[in-house]
């Protein structure tokens, strides 16, 4: 027979009993949506919880120099652009202490600097450091090269500074023995807790006015979470060349192996979550094409007894049971995918709906219909004509 025919022989089974194909097709429909909801909903809760894992800087590396005697080594000027050509290497930012003081009012002691440090920062800093702003605006590629500064959180409450009002002249502040304009103010940086008792200034003005030298104190490096030991390995040699040895460089964050922990359980849930799914719904259609086949025995008999050879009666099951779980993978996919869209935007999480899923959901149906239709139709083939119209 032409795959045609095959094709509308299984379809006849479906069409003389539409009930029953119904609701034959809506139990392998619901195995196929259970294992989308199973997998959909965990892996956007998994997405949630590794996003605000991500956000605690499981991918940061943090690079300083080590003390060489009384002074640390210091970075080469060239160890930030260096540190960028790592491959795996996604963003790289650097701060460096100008040792300078900073006053609200120059009648203020010059040595009294309240605790708190001036940096020379590069524009990027905040990408690699999460780190948001509170009132105002960072520096920009432009106001990074004049006496611009913004003050972190703490640094801000010491100078008596709240926000940065538009509508108000703007406030200043000494560095250096130099007046500096503050255009913004950070929000509390969780991976770099040194900012909030920081005042920032643009890496070409530190150096214009402030005497900084160009040597990096700090350089912060994000890379792919998958890659981060290596990167941290290659890290010392690759910024310092010559002093590898006197570069230290931060372990990973323990937040990264939470990450890591949590994405192994739930893959081991969701692989049994799954299996288990396809089991219900296989049994289901093997139990309504068995029972077909008890039920359509004078049908068999009469086809045989009109020359149709056993080949064609498997055939004519298998097609039956593939269409059927056809369906209801169809329909269960559906379902599937949209339950979990629904489920996780009421829930806020990020809607995650593995690709691979959604094949292996109707991959899997109809492999289910083809080991589900074997035995029956095997079963019909077997059905001699007269047996099959004595019954």
């Amino acid at each position: 027979m032409l795959p045609s025919d095959v094709f509308r022989l299984g379809v006849v089974g479906l069409r003389t009993r539409k009930l029953r194909a119904a609701l034959s097709a809506l139990g392998i429909a619901i195995g196929i949506a259970t294992m989308l909801v199973v997998t959909g909903i965990p892996a956007s809760s998994r997405q949630a919880v590794a996003d605000r894992l991500a956000a605690l800087g499981t991918n940061l590396l943090r690079v300083q120099p080590q003390s060489a005697g009384d002074q640390p080594a210091p970075l080469p000027a060239e160890s930030v652009a260096m540190a960028a050509r790592i491959g795996p290497v996604t963003g790289v930012s650097a701060v460096a202490n100008v040792h300078a003081v900073v006053r609200r009012s120059d009648l203020i002691d010059p040595y009294d600097g309240s605790g708190l440090t001036v940096l020379a920062t590069r524009t990027d800093l905040l990408a690699a450091v999460n780190g948001t702003i509170r009132s105002g605006q960072f520096l920009t590629t432009a106001t990074s090269r004049f006496p611009a500064v913004v003050l972190g959180s703490e640094a801000a409450a010491r100078l008596g500074l709240r926000e940065i009002r538009p509508d108000r002249p703007a406030a200043q502040v000494s560095i250096g023995n130099r007046w500096f304009t503050v255009t913004g103010i950070l929000a509390p940086v969780p991976l770099a807790p040194d900012l909030d008792q920081s005042a920032l200034v643009g890496w070409d003005v530190a150096g214009s006015l402030l005497g900084f030298d160009g040597h990096p104190t700090v350089i912060y490096v994000r890379c792919r979470e998958a890659a981060i030991e290596k990167v941290r390995a290659v890290l010392p040699a690759t910024v310092s060349p010559q002093l590898p040895g006197l570069v230290r460089v931060s372990r990973p964050s323990d937040a990264l192996a939470a990450k890591r922990a949590t994405d192994s359980a739930f893959g081991a849930l969701l692989l049994g979550l799954a299996g288990v799914s396809l089991l219900v719904g296989g049994v289901g259609v093997a139990n309504t094409m068995v029972i077909s086949v008890l039920e359509r025995r004078r049908e068999i008999g009469l086809r045989r007894a009109l020359g149709a050879p056993r080949g064609h009666i498997r055939l004519q099951f298998l097609a039956e049971s593939v269409l059927l779980s056809a369906l209801g993978g169809a329909a269960g996919t559906a379902i599937g995918v949209a339950a979990t869209l629904g489920y996780a935007t009421w829930q806020r999480w990020p809607p995650v709906i593995p690709p691979m899923t959604v094949a292996a959901g109707l991959g899997g149906a109809l492999l289910v219909g083809v080991i589900a239709g074997v035995y029956p139709a095997m079963r019909a083939a077997r059905l001699t004509p007269t047996s099959a119209l004595a019954a």
